[in-house]
Formats: C-alpha cells, sequence, structure tokens
C-alpha cells in the first residue's frame, strides 16, 4: 500500500508516519519504479504498535527499546517490566506534578473574583509579581503541554 493507505488504515498522519520512518521506529519501505513509498502488514502492525506506545505517553527512546523486544521475542523481557515500571513512576511523579500546579492555578484564579479592568485584575497582578519573585509560581517553568517528562525533544 502507498502511504496514504497505509494513513488512512491506520489513522496516522502522512507526516507522521514519514517522522517515525526518520526516526527509524518504522523501517524503510520498498520503493516503486516511480519512488513512491511501498508499505506492507508489517509496517502498518509496527505502526499500531507505536501509535499504542504513544497514547501511553512513553517517549521514543521507551519505544525503541520495546520495539527491539517486540523484534526479539526470544529474549527475556524483564527489561520491558523495568521499562514499564519506570514509566509507571515518571506518571505516578508527572500525576503529584499535576495537581501541585492545578492548587496554583486556583490559588491564581482566587485572585480575581470577577470582570473587571485589566489594570484591576487579581490574576494579572500576581502573574507579574509572580515574574519577579518565580518561586512563587515558577516550579513548573519547564513544563510542556503533552510532554510527561517536561521539556523533552524526544516527542511526538
Amino acid at each position: 500500500m502507498k502511504i496514504g493507505d497505509l494513513a488512512k488504515a491506520t489513522n496516522t498522519p502522512v507526516e507522521t508516519i514519514r517522522y517515525y520512518e526518520r526516526e527509524q521506529l518504522l523501517p524503510a519501505p520498498a520503493r516503486t519504479d516511480s519512488n513512491y513509498r511501498i508499505y506492507d502488514d508489517e509496517h502498518a502492525q509496527r505502526l499500531g504498535f507505536i501509535r499504542r506506545c504513544r497514547s501511553l505517553d512513553m517517549t521514543l527512546d521507551e519505544i525503541r527499546s520495546l520495539l527491539k523486544f517486540r523484534d526479539a521475542p526470544q529474549d527475556d523481557c524483564g527489561e520491558v517490566n523495568q521499562l514499564l515500571d519506570d514509566h509507571i513512576g515518571h506518571v505516578a511523579s508527572r500525576i503529584a506534578e499535576l495537581k501541585t500546579l492545578e492548587k496554583q492555578l486556583k490559588a491564581l484564579r482566587l485572585q480575581c473574583g470577577g470582570p473587571e479592568s485589566a489594570s484591576a485584575c487579581g490574576i494579572l497582578q500576581e502573574l507579574d509579581t509572580a515574574a519577579l519573585a518565580p518561586e512563587t509560581f515558577g516550579q513548573h517553568a519547564g513544563h510542556v503541554h503533552g510532554t510527561l517528562h517536561g521539556a523533552s525533544a524526544k516527542r511526538s
């Protein structure tokens, strides 16, 4: 199947498929004489595996490790168990961080009781004050929405 067919079959954007190829998570497909990529069922299966891992917020490095074991089914899966245990720990830590962030945001929201002029907005004033003293609300300055490990550059 061509890349558009694979994209449709797996509900994955074409650019994401190309990205996973560049990251070497998907093996390079065969090419036609006119240089079109041709994918098979194994590509679709592997892409489904990758997408499931991503839905569990796993990093590309974690997925690479899991794919290594998927590709060597005779190997001991102890490292797979450890990888998942570590990931669960990261998720638990992130949940704790998010609960703290929620409390901070709720406290910030209480700074403004209702519609006022922006110059009298307690939220904006508190954010300005916090900018001068980042320890007040700055604990999550490295937070990047949608990531588990902060500003991880290896996410997609």
